[in-house]
């Protein structure tokens, strides 16, 4: 049996909470676009066989995992690594399915997950592979995650306690700065230890109110502009927590991009990405045009070359067909 995955990219507004003085550590926001995307073609083999080594790893450890020799797997998209686009988990979660179709297994995405590393902070990855939409999670308990994490695989993805599709006619212009990459591994868990022991609990609140009072209100009504006001204010009050290991609010170049594109009328709301350095703006079909060339101009402003991409919103998960 040859199977094709095909899963697109998820951009993280920020948490609910980073401070341990909170029942609920963590707590993702965040939602599913449709580009760039990861795109493989598997079939069984009696070992992994594939020319990507990460892709190799992931579905080795896949194949571990559910009990089957391996397979050969062709790599036909894949997503830049550590911009801002969930591309660890996507990549991990593909190889997973792509393993577990060619041998007609039965996925159990949200149960496999820890053990291919994913889901130990946000779960927004693992829930836009599984339905795609924007998504709100549990967060993790405190008194397990403390500023020390669980072992890998020691915990369960964290519960969606909201998701909404997205309208059609929204779509996101996601600029990609040719920027140092944002942080991952080890580098990345030492940054968020810092960031967790450091975490100023009254941050939390102010999130609370604003994801409960505008946030969730402007995606279930369907209301752009008050949804991009809302995830702007999200991303702001989030840089607050990581501006001293980051550089600031943003991490540099995001900051310029982002002051070029705060005031532009085509660009409803702009945030950054994750640990960047990918900035994302919320505009629709009607402006994308005049947003594409507003951040265009604005990594010229910037004084960086980079990709300028306009992606619509992908309210499904992944999708896994028999070729």
């Amino acid at each position: 049996m040859r199977v094709r995955v095909e899963a697109g990219s998820r951009l993280h507004v920020g948490f609910q909470n980073l401070s341990l003085a909170h029942e609920r550590l963590y707590g993702g926001v965040g939602f599913a676009v449709d580009e760039p995307r990861v795109v493989l073609e598997a079939e069984p083999a009696p070992a992994v066989e594939c020319d990507d080594p990460l892709v190799a790893e992931y579905a080795t450890r896949a194949a571990d995992l559910l009990g089957v020799d391996g397979a050969r797997i062709a790599v036909e998209e894949t997503l830049p690594r550590h911009v801002g686009l969930g591309s660890g988990t996507q990549l991990a979660l593909a190889a997973l399915a792509a393993v577990a179709a060619a041998h007609d297994c039965e996925l159990r995405v949200r149960e496999r997950a820890p053990a291919l590393n994913r889901g130990g902070r946000s779960g927004v990855g693992v829930a836009a592979f599984e339905a795609g939409g924007f998504v709100v999670d549990a967060g993790h308990p405190t008194e397990r995650f403390t500023a020390d994490p669980p072992a890998p695989g020691e915990w369960e993805v964290p519960a969606v306690v909201a998701r909404h599709a997205l309208p059609s006619d929204w779509r996101f212009v996601v600029a990609l700065p040719a920027a140092e990459r944002g942080r991952s591994g080890e580098a990345e868990a030492e940054s968020m230890r810092a960031v967790v022991e450091r975490a100023e609990p009254a941050v939390a609140g102010e999130l609370a109110t604003l994801l409960v009072r505008r946030l969730l209100p402007a995606v279930a009504e369907g209301r752009i502009a008050a949804f991009g006001d809302a995830v702007a204010a999200f991303g702001r009050l989030n840089g607050a927590w990581y501006a001293d290991e980051q550089g600031g609010v943003y991490r540099p170049p995001a900051g310029r991009l982002i002051d070029e594109l705060v005031d532009h009328p085509a660009v409803l709301g702009v945030g950054q990405s994750s640990w960047g350095p990918a900035v994302y703006g919320v505009t629709d079909v009607d402006r994308m045009d005049d947003a594409r060339d507003a951040a265009t101009d604005a990594l010229a402003e910037a004084g960086v070359d980079g990709e300028v991409r306009v992606v619509a919103p992908r309210n499904d998960g992944a999708r896994i067909t028999r070729v």
